[in-house]
């Protein structure tokens, strides 16, 4: 079994980290917010850190599940950072979905030093996290890739290469490009299905059987019906990540209006004071 750390006990990271511990490996936590650690340590079996330095110093595998490109930087370097104990050889594996240019300049960093890195965003939601049925989206090294794949397998239905370092995160900005355009169509949907008097759960359920089919329909269109929102994915979140694939595009060349539109349609749902209500809040806009 392995010993491993894992950074970032939040949403995704406190299930994935439970995972891998009550699949035999020896992990180490460290969370900002110590009594959410310490909760951990309470629940699975491992060992809880004051630092990320700690956390790394004696790992073959680290993981972090951060907020976004500089709270990655934080734990990263510094005499804090993992960088400052990181063993030759080990391999770092970051779940945080952030920039593509993040993910370069820290593999830039490791690989210096002899260290695997894989940019690895993942998708599934919280519930994914809890049951282990995440898809796993990575960049990097094959031998890297290799290596970590039976870890990550502990937590994740799907694990897949994508390419060169930042092809992992550039895969999430396309998840994330279509989870946008499937949510408004959704909520046109049933804005419309509403105003023409139909049963809108009946419509679904005849719908989904069909081309319409998706995720987001078999599994928020009913709770978009209920305007039940307190749950799953943050609207600020999704602006987070809507505006990482906004900025790539710009250096792509790639043309993203309806992306840029709905960026715009999450951010009234924030200032409705949505910016923690799932993503398939979009809705509350068109039946107000």
């Amino acid at each position: 079994m392995a010993r491993v750390a894992f950074i970032g006990l939040g949403t995704m990271g406190y299930p994935i980290a439970g995972h891998i511990a009550k699949a035999g490996h020896h992990v180490t936590v460290f969370n900002r917010t110590k009594a959410k650690a310490r909760k951990w340590t309470s629940e699975y079996s491992g060992s809880l850190a004051n630092t990320p330095a700690e956390a790394a110093r004696n790992a073959e595998f680290i993981f972090s599940c951060v907020g976004n490109d500089d709270d990655l930087r934080s734990v990263v370097y510094g005499e804090s950072g993992i960088l400052s104990t990181i063993k030759k050889n080990s391999i770092f594996c970051d779940h945080t979905t952030a920039s593509a240019n993040v993910a370069r300049e820290i593999n830039s960093k490791v690989s210096s030093k002899d260290i695997g890195f894989l940019d690895s965003p993942v998708s599934g939601g919280q519930s994914g996290a809890e049951n282990g049925t995440l898809t796993v989206m990575m960049g990097g090294q094959l031998s890297h890739f290799e290596a970590v794949k039976h870890i990550v397998g502990t937590y994740a239905q799907a694990v897949t290469l994508m390419g060169e370092i930042g092809a992992g995160q550039l895969t999430k900005m396309v998840n994330q490009i279509c989870i946008a355009g499937l949510l408004q169509g959704l909520s046109e949907g049933l804005a419309f299905a509403q105003k023409a008097k139909l049963d809108p759960k009946l419509v679904l359920k005849v719908v989904s059987k069909g081309a319409a089919q998706s995720w987001q329909m078999e599994n928020r269109g009913n709770t978009m019906v209920d305007d039940k929102f307190n749950f799953g994915f943050a609207v600020k979140w999704m602006r987070k990540d809507l505006e990482i694939a906004l900025s790539e595009s710009k250096s792509n060349g790639s043309l993203l209006p309806i992306t840029s539109l709905v960026d715009q349609f999450y951010a009234e749902i924030v200032e409705m004071g949505g910016e923690k209500w799932d993503t398939s809040s979009l809705v509350k806009r068109l039946t107000r």
